[in-house]
């Protein structure tokens, strides 16, 4: 045990894929998860086309050397969390691990992390991938909800360790609002939102776009983008914000300042509302999703309602939140209040059903921040891997041999630590 190397953790989101070694507070590489090949025209499958004649299969990029690729075709093979084309996953993981990480995958044991709801079928294709293109000792698939409840433990909130709770999960692309209850995932009340981080930046994008002159075109996304994370802020009313604003404007404009790639020349834009109009969309969807229109506080309580109500304490006061999404200033206590209200209204309007005979216990809320909630799911597989109890609960290669890749349908959940 003393001399193993540290495990590689891999959390491969539809936006970013997070890397690095266990025991390690944040990922050590932070890529998109886009792979450029090369394409050519013409007949039969793909998959024949792929093989090429010799080295064009080590022909590719991934990450930022992807999207600045020329005259190769960008890819994506995660689409919602969930892998789609395995062929360019093999040979996205191939960079990943030797180009990144520079490890030799026949050292280290693996934690790979899956969205919710991931079928058992794409379970098995990982585990082939691993187990015979890189043959790795040993390998853990771990759900990303369960990796966040573990991060969240190093909030001074959390009194007791415990894998009970309701995680708002929201990155680049999609946000999820997933029950756990001991560890494991209660898959049929799972909700999931279709509002993240992208429609933010799209949203001030076209803020911007109608009001501002001077941001060249081709930059107009990354300085939405720059503006997103840098500016804005959840705000606890809406109407009040404008007003606050209209009032004294001077003090609440911010200028962001960039230069224009090409010209070389400097360009200022003056951030207004959309400082607090951005993150406002996971409160009033209806802003930007004309489909969609339930705000994310309602979402939670109705995800925690439908769980068997032995849980719904447990899920009401240990609220965890995990993604870059969820990084805006004062967005968790928004959520806390405005669950909190829903829930006393529903108490109260149970006593005055009852006549004032039943008076219910009052139900805690609580939402937990804490700093790791940027890379919350790769710190929680960091933090999890470096115990040895990882060891015990990884699928090996031995067993891999003697009974194929259905070992991998099912991963124990270890809480060794809670």
């Amino acid at each position: 045990m003393a001399n193993r190397l540290p495990a590689v953790v891999v959390d491969t989101g539809t936006g970013y894929t997070k890397m690095g070694y266990a025991g390690n507070t944040e990922p050590q590489f932070i890529l998109p998860s886009a792979i450029a090949i090369k394409e050519t025209a013409g007949v039969g499958d793909q998959a024949s086309r792929r093989l090429g004649k010799g080295v064009e299969d080590l022909d590719f990029y991934i990450g930022d050397e992807a999207l600045n690729a020329p005259s190769y075709a960008v890819k994506w093979p995660i689409r919602h969390g969930i892998i789609e084309d395995w062929d360019l996953m093999e040979r996205f993981y191939e960079q990943v691990i030797f180009k990144y990480l520079r490890a030799e995958p026949e050292d280290h044991y693996f934690l790979l992390t899956e969205p919710p709801l991931n079928t058992p079928e794409n379970r098995e294709y990982t585990a082939e991938i691993m187990f015979e293109s890189f043959n790795v000792p040993g390998l853990y698939i771990a759900v990303q909800a369960v990796l966040a409840l573990a991060a969240s433990w190093t909030s001074r909130q959390v009194g007791e360790r415990t894998l009970t709770g309701t995680v708002i999960d929201s990155g680049d692309g999609v946000t999820h609002v997933i029950p756990v209850a001991e560890g494991y995932v209660i898959g049929s009340c799972i909700k999931h939102i279709p509002i993240a981080g992208r429609d933010i930046t799209y949203f001030i994008q076209q803020i911007l776009r109608e009001r501002e002159v001077g941001i060249p075109p081709e930059q107009s996304l990354e300085t939405a983008k720059a503006i997103k994370e840098r500016f804005s802020y959840v705000c606890p009313d809406i109407a009040k914000e404008f007003a606050k604003y209209d009032a004294d404007p001077a003090k609440w404009l911010k200028k962001f300042e960039s230069m224009n790639a090409i010209t070389k020349q400097k360009f200022s834009v003056d951030v207004g509302y959309e400082r607090f109009l951005g993150p406002e969309i996971f409160f009033h969807p209806e802003f930007c999703n004309p489909d969609f229109t339930m705000p994310i506080s309602e979402v939670v309580d109705e995800v925690i309602q439908n769980c068997p109500i032995d849980v719904r304490r447990g899920l009401y006061k240990n609220i965890v939140l995990s993604g870059g999404s969820t990084m805006f200033r004062d967005f968790g206590r928004k959520v806390q209040r405005d669950i909190k209200r829903t829930v006393d209204a529903r108490l109260k309007a149970s006593e005055e059903l009852s006549g004032g005979r039943i008076k219910p216990k009052p139900i805690e809320v609580q939402v937990i921040t804490h700093h790791m909630q940027r890379y919350a799911v790769w710190f929680g597989g960091s933090m999890l891997a470096s115990t040895p109890e990882f060891y015990q609960v990884c699928h090996t290669k031995a067993d891999y041999d003697e009974h194929g890749p259905s070992i991998c349908r099912h991963n124990p959940v270890f809480g060794a630590m809670a």
